[in-house]
């Protein structure tokens, strides 16, 4: 062996990487990091063996999503700045388009937020949308264990766009921020996208511009609707009691005792003008959902749904790389392309196999 050279098997090469986070190595951080986002060997032990640090309740994770040109990256570098003027560790996972040419993250977060990326409290990784087995979600979400488990106590999820994978990430979230923005032609229709159903805080962003009351006002509207108890502040013109919804016992009925009621905060990221309100709110959503058990049952339900994806990566990696079923795909190939099989056939035969191979091998 050449002096001073040393060669890691892949099982020392995790060590290593448990070893520097143990030590609080911010370089074994950003290496674990790239171990469970590429799934290289040894991803599954890390995560495994950091999995009694997670889970807590001491980190807060916050999906921060929206439009583009909604200013996201500005309101999210604002909120790493209250954050650690609190003295509190922040991680940022920024969730970037994949560049075509080289597969990585396009926009590149850490260019953006240049005035924070530089302070040991703040690490901030790209991920690519390039789609990891397991799907983007999965990868995210154990991306952040790993960031729990090095003792962040905010975690800032940020997405692109509106889009379903950013709202499959911004799930994995415990509070989520929809930023919006006046002006820029959204407005109802991107409330229509399904973000309705997940946000637990709204930010119309950019708010000294024309039209973000008006904005603020149809945001407010769609959420009394969502909560059955639209216009009942509303006074008709024919009645001088307000007016009731269904029922006749007025919002009190429509809003249970323990329900969240999403604000709609305006702010303007560029001059951290309602920043500040932007936080308390966040900590009182963190602080719902500890004293009502939410917190513990949307993690058992993430728990729950991450040990089934992480049994379909590895079902779905063993029926390609340990049976015979890309080979099988290979010689029917020709057969589907001219007509005479179709994709629904020749995944029935590769089925077959896989069971067939799956008997095999609890025989023996």
């Amino acid at each position: 062996m050449t002096a001073g050279v040393r060669y890691l098997t892949g099982s020392m090469h995790t060590d290593d990487i448990l070893a520097g986070l143990e030590r609080g190595d911010t370089a074994a951080l950003a290496r674990a990091i790239s171990l469970v986002e590429n799934q290289r060997d040894g991803f599954e032990r890390v995560l495994s063996q950091l999995h009694n640090r997670v889970g807590r309740g001491l980190t807060h994770r916050i999906g921060i999503t929206g439009p583009p040109g909604a200013g996201k990256s500005t309101l999210t570098e604002q909120l790493i700045q209250r954050y650690r003027e609190q003295g509190r560790k922040v991680a940022v996972i920024a969730v970037d388009p994949t560049s075509p040419f080289t597969g990585g993250a396009l926009l590149g977060d850490r260019i953006r937020m240049e005035s924070v990326s530089l302070d040991p409290g703040v690490f901030i990784r790209s991920m690519a949308t390039r789609g990891a087995q397991g799907g983007l979600a999965t990868t995210t979400e154990e991306v952040a264990d790993v960031l729990e488990a090095f003792g962040f106590e905010r975690i800032l999820i940020e997405t692109v766009g509106v889009g379903q994978t950013e709202l499959d990430v911004a799930a994995t979230a415990e509070t989520t921020v929809l930023v919006l923005v006046p002006e820029s032609g959204d407005g109802i229709q991107t409330l229509k996208a399904g973000v309705m159903e997940i946000a637990e805080v709204y930010v119309i962003n950019k708010s000294d511009r024309p039209g973000a009351d008006k904005l603020k006002q149809e945001v407010e509207v769609m959420l009394g609707i969502r909560r059955g108890n639209a216009f009942a502040h509303i006074t008709p013109h024919h009645n001088p009691t307000p007016r009731a919804v269904k029922g006749g016992k007025g919002r009190q009925e429509a809003v249970t005792a323990d329900a969240w009621e999403a604000p709609v905060l305006m702010t303007v990221a560029s001059k951290g003008d309602g920043v500040a309100e932007l936080v308390a709110a966040l900590d009182r959503h963190h602080a719902y959902l500890a004293a009502t058990g939410k917190l513990v049952e949307r993690r058992a339900r993430r728990l729950a749904a991450r040990t089934r994806a992480v049994v379909n990566r590895a079902v779905r990696q063993w029926v390609w790389d340990e049976t015979r079923a890309e080979e099988l795909l290979a010689q029917r190939l020709a057969d589907v392309a001219g007509g005479t099989r179709s994709p629904y056939d020749v995944a029935e035969e590769i089925l077959d196999q896989v069971r067939a191979a799956a008997g095999r091998g609890a025989s023996e």
